[in-house]
């Protein structure tokens, strides 16, 4: 199924063609010109993301007119943009093995004769004109093709810089064989040192033969890289299984993937991945999530637990009934959140497309203005041209436009692979600032899974049964421990009527025609309604303990007090120690009393509490610490959380299944250990000081090298060379973003290495 059937008004096309991000700043632009179309356009992944239009054909065909290759990206595995990047990195290795086979022994031939001319022979420069001719036309033709189509279409690129190096290097050497404009000059380019003799210069084929192999291998092993990159990326894709084994009329077949529906029984064999999201009706086993979630060690599932597609059945046969299929599964909606991120552009990303846009016209009027400057100051014409060509090469800014998106691709990828989903740029840029970090506590800290502690009262059962009855119509984990104690009691409960739920407070119902109050105290404070000493008393021993509290209130007289404890989740010391070491302030936020708060505070090492708060009241205590100064990071796990969420400057939601795509926040924790949250903030962070890594550099080798070429000072070799090291290098820093480790893997080895030191 492709992207367009799931979201009507949205086209993704699958790009061939591009080789700089200008190219992807043109196509942008055709594809805007269209009424009320908004489009996005990555040079990094070659995808256009096109909204408010429902015509694919008039998509392509802009995208044709422009002068590249469009295809409707046709779901998770798209077979034409993998045989278009396959073909693409072919076609260069090619011509560069072609290029590298005739340059060397050219430049090898003109270096040697040309700064010996006892070893001339007569027409030895045609022998080495008639080398470099494959290279400058047929290597080279990527980079004039693209030039060409550039030219009719008004623009300039990257590429129009290195096909205008290329050609005017040629050009100059041919012009020289002809019409013998060749001079011996004290500023040889041949390796860039010394004089060259008499004779020397009438050939300059070594230039545009080193220029066009250089540029090849830069563009070969860039394309590798993003292709590298992209893999990263897309390995969620590769995790979705193909076929499923479905039990149909008391037979097992084998389908593809796409028979399987909602309801349906499958089978999975030990070793085979598990066909889609579903629950365990018969068998054990243990399942490997690592792949999808990054824990590494295998879980334990029986009948009755949740399942997730893409995981692994490790040692065990399991029948599993289907919950989710399609777009529906956690994993399509890890997929589709990452590559939805990677869509988006940074203010960062912006800015840089608009500096390409007009950087290249720039340069190619310095370039000019260069030589001619030379010329004027009286420097022989060889020196001035090849300074102009040096200055054309080395201000291509490949790196530039690739700084930002290959980062980006590579870190949203690697997020993916701990169970972390980076929905966006304004994630990385946020998390960057944070000095608070603040938890919620039920089903964030704890295991949101409540039992009942104590129940206080003249007769407990009554009690328990009046509140599990009024209980029944809530969805609240206290009520949930309230109904299971009941349960557990084995105690007959009645039914309700006039269900009343009271946010943050409790809830009321009729119980047999009388009236049925279960809250928190302060609930029947407002009510004027006073305990009993006795449970005022047990109210006090609960808190001192953390426990949750709720009265229990018949006709208007409370009559019981059930205390309630929730457990810490064994990860959540070392999660909040990890955040800590990251130099981040920690805050327990809890509409729980501040004795419980305070408790689990204390346990985990947190350094403040903010407590009895109600969830509407959420994004009032985070809007009060960002009005402190403080840059301010939420993590939440429930929907009254989602207005915190979105008010905080991040916005961490620890989620379970298919509610991923439901949550306000701008990273989402789907891996169910709470280091995931430090991962989360560690990688963010790493991924952003990425991108400012490959800007500084992209940026400050263009201000740097484009003087030093308009000085005389760079052999037109080096530039192209190091052009083209430019962009490999920043590829290859963001692909270092793919070893991130997990904080409890740091931590773990840690602790290990400490432990040998105290050994020895």
């Amino acid at each position: 199924m492709s992207q367009t059937e799931t979201r009507p008004g949205l086209i993704e096309l699958e790009i061939s063609g591009m080789t700089c991000a200008a190219c992807a700043n043109r196509i942008e632009k055709k594809l805007r010109k269209l009424d009320g179309v908004s489009a996005t356009v990555n040079y990094a992944t070659n995808r256009a993301t096109i909204t408010g239009l429902d015509d694919v054909s008039t998509a392509i065909s802009e995208v044709e007119k422009a002068g590249y290759g469009a295809h409707e990206r046709q779901g998770d595995d798209d077979m034409w943009s993998q045989r278009a990047t396959e073909m693409h990195i072919t076609s260069l290795r090619r011509r560069l093995i072609t290029a590298a086979a005739l340059a060397i022994p050219l430049m090898d031939i003109t270096i040697v004769l040309a700064l010996s001319p006892q070893w001339r022979f007569p027409g030895w420069e045609w022998v080495c004109l008639l080398l470099a001719l494959p290279i400058v036309t047929w290597c080279a033709w990527p980079f004039h093709k693209a030039t060409l189509r550039n030219l009719r279409h008004g623009s300039v690129s990257m590429d129009t810089l290195v096909s205008l190096g290329i050609v005017a290097s040629f050009g100059w050497a041919v012009a020289t064989l002809i019409f013998g404009l060749g001079e011996a000059s004290d500023h040889g380019f041949w390796l860039g040192f010394g004089a060259t003799p008499e004779g020397a210069n009438s050939v300059y084929l070594d230039v545009a033969a080193g220029m066009t192999t250089f540029q090849l291998a830069g563009r070969y092993f860039e394309a590798r890289s993003r292709r590298k990159a992209s893999d990263v990326l897309g390995a969620l894709h590769a995790l979705a299984a193909t076929e499923v084994r479905v039990v149909r009329d008391g037979v097992e077949q084998v389908l593809p993937i796409t028979a399987l529906g909602v309801g349906d029984t499958f089978i999975v064999l030990p070793g085979e991945t598990i066909a889609t999201d579903g629950v365990v009706v018969g068998g054990s086993a243990a399942v490997d999530a690592s792949m999808l979630t990054g824990e590494p060690v295998p879980v334990s599932v029986g009948i009755g637990d949740d399942v997730t597609g893409g995981t692994i059945s490790t040692d065990a046969r399991l029948e599993v009934r289907a919950t989710a299929v399609g777009a529906h599964t956690q994993l399509s909606q890890m997929a589709a959140l990452t590559e939805d991120a990677q869509a988006r552009k940074s203010q960062v990303q912006r800015l840089v497309d608009r500096v390409i846009a007009w950087f290249v016209p720039t340069i190619i009027a310095l370039a000019a203005v260069t030589t001619v400057a030379w010329v004027i100051a009286g420097a022989p014409l060889q020196q001035a041209y090849g300074t102009g060509i040096a200055v054309l090469i080395i201000a291509c800014p490949c790196a530039l436009g690739l700084a930002t998106p290959t980062a980006l691709m590579v870190g949203i990828g690697r997020g993916a692979s701990l169970g972390v989903l980076i929905k966006g740029h304004d994630a990385l840029e946020a998390s960057g600032q944070i000095t608070t970090v603040v938890l919620d506590k039920t089903g964030t800290l704890t295991t949101g899974t409540m039992n009942v502690s104590e129940v206080t009262a003249a007769d407990p059962d009554v009690v328990l049964t009046a509140a599990a009855a009024v209980e029944k119509g809530s969805e609240h984990a206290i009520a949930r421990a309230i109904e299971r104690e009941a349960v557990e009691r084995r105690l007959v409960v009645p039914g309700a009527d006039g269900f009343a739920t009271l946010p943050g407070l409790g809830a009321s119902a009729e119980v047999d025609g009388v009236e049925v109050v279960v809250g928190q105290p302060q609930l029947f404070v407002d009510r004027g309604l006073e305990a009993p000493a006795s449970l005022r008393e047990a109210v006090g021993r609960a808190r001192d303990r953390g426990d949750s509290v709720s009265l229990v209130a018949v006709g208007g007289e409370i009559v019981g007090c059930i205390a309630i404890s929730d457990t810490i989740k064994p990860d959540a010391r070392e999660a909040i120690q990890a955040l800590k070491l990251q130099g981040l302030r920690t805050v327990l936020l809890t509409g729980d009393s501040r004795q419980a708060g305070e408790r689990i505070a204390n346990e985990l090492g947190m350094d403040d509490v903010i407590a009895e708060v109600l969830p509407q009241e959420k994004a009032e205590v985070i809007e009060k610490l960002r009005a402190d100064g403080q840059f301010v990071a939420m993590v939440g796990d429930g929907i009254n959380d989602s207005i915190a969420l979105a008010t905080a400057d991040l916005g961490l939601g620890v989620v379970n299944g298919t509610d991923i795509a439901l949550r306000a926040a701008d990273i989402i924790i789907v891996r169910d250990d709470l280091i995931a949250i430090a991962d989360a903030v560690g990688l963010s962070r790493k991924t952003l000081k990425t991108i400012k890594t490959n800007l500084v550099w992209a940026f400050a080798y263009n201000m740097a090298a484009v003087p030093v070429a308009a000085a005389g000072l760079l052999n037109p070799l080096i530039a192209a060379a190091a052009m083209s090291l430019s962009s490999v290098l920043v590829v290859q820093n963001s692909l270092r973003l793919s070893n991130y480790r997990s904080k409890r893997v740091v931590a773990r080895d840690d602790h290990e290495a400490d432990e040998l030191l105290a050994a020895a």
